[in-house]
């Protein structure tokens, strides 16, 4: 029997090793095309897919699974207090309760616009956590921004640092957070050209629905089944900015909407931001740190419930996912 000679074994390895060259080219090529660098960077996150799940099915949390049984179902909102960390910025965490029991919580912090600064940034190659975008930025507070595409740009229009982004045609209707040297608010788009809103704005971006409106409706629509971890940016009536992320994904957006209506936050505007596992809130301030992570959406497709879900939650549980845009607060 003849053996392969060293120089032919050789040459078959390098063979074998071009091609496997070639197939990760092609890979990475592929990746990038669809989705640029935000795509490619997905891969080492750890991929995201759509997977059909029942209504009781183990993988969604308790608090889900009892929203989905009952669309009439009601929460409302348990003892609370405020905690001053410093001038201007206090933190809350408040309670979901639905016949007396815990289903959800929402981590709230107030800030007052004369003493911090809100910002918007970007980073579409979705390489930064909440953590990463707080040492960044040197921030006090950050949170997810609007929504983004594939590709991790901004599908809503913003201002970062007095340039726009996102695209220049565009339909709004519901609401967008500003910040310029005049004012920092959240307006209502119902009447209003956005490019009338944003413009002169120092930061600034358009996201949707609109859950309390000024004269207390909110414009929320969808499938009631939508559940998600949450988070949004509001007002109250002395013109101090909250912004609240749930800990879990009780809340449909019709849900959510007719909660903050009622609970004792004294908001005048509610403007709802992404959600999902992108939906994440980290503090850093005079010692006090907090740090909430999305994990959770659910949607329907064709009538049958699906759910986000990522091989880096299986392996490692829930773990901060990294946020293409970002609300920031920092200290003026």
């Amino acid at each position: 029997m003849k053996h392969a000679s060293p120089l032919w074994r050789r040459r078959w390895l390098l063979g074998l090793a071009a091609a496997c060259l070639f197939g990760v080219a092609v890979l990475f090529g592929g990746l990038y095309a669809y989705g640029g660098m935000y795509a490619v960077n997905a891969l080492f996150r750890g991929w995201l897919l759509w997977i059909p799940v029942a209504a009781d099915d183990p993988r969604l949390s308790a608090g889900m699974r009892l929203a989905l049984s009952d669309r009439a179902i009601s929460a409302v909102p348990g003892p609370f207090e405020w905690r001053s960390i410093a001038a201007g910025f206090e933190v809350a965490e408040l309670p979901v309760l639905t016949n007396g029991a815990e289903v959800d919580r929402i981590m709230v912090a107030r800030v007052e616009p004369s003493h911090f600064r809100f910002i918007v940034r970007t980073a579409p190659a979705g390489t930064r956590t909440v953590d990463e975008w707080l040492q960044a930025l040197g921030a006090a507070l950050v949170v997810n921004g609007s929504y983004f595409e594939k590709d991790g740009r901004p599908a809503t229009p913003l201002i970062s640092a007095g340039a726009a982004m996102g695209p220049s045609d565009y339909q709004a209707k519901h609401g967008a957070f500003v910040a310029s040297p005049q004012s920092t608010r959240i307006h209502d788009l119902a009447n209003a050209d956005w490019r009338t809103v944003l413009r002169g704005a120092d930061d600034a971006m358009v996201s949707y629905p609109l859950l309390i409106a000024a004269d207390g409706a909110t414009r929320v629509t969808g499938d009631w089944r939508w559940l998600a971890n949450r988070t949004f940016v509001g007002q109250d009536s002395a013109g101090r900015i909250l912004l609240g992320t749930t800990a879990d994904a009780f809340f449909s957006l019709e849900r959510l909407a007719h909660f903050l209506r009622t609970a004792p936050l004294g908001l005048t505007v509610a403007l709802n931001l992404d959600g999902g596992p992108v939906a994440s809130q980290g503090i850093a301030l005079n010692g006090f740190r907090r740090n909430t992570c999305g994990r959770y959406e659910l949607a329907t497709r064709e009538d049958q419930l699906v759910l986000l879900y990522g091989l880096r939650m299986r392996l490692y549980g829930p773990r901060c996912w990294e946020m293409p845009i970002v609300l920031a607060v920092v200290p003026r």
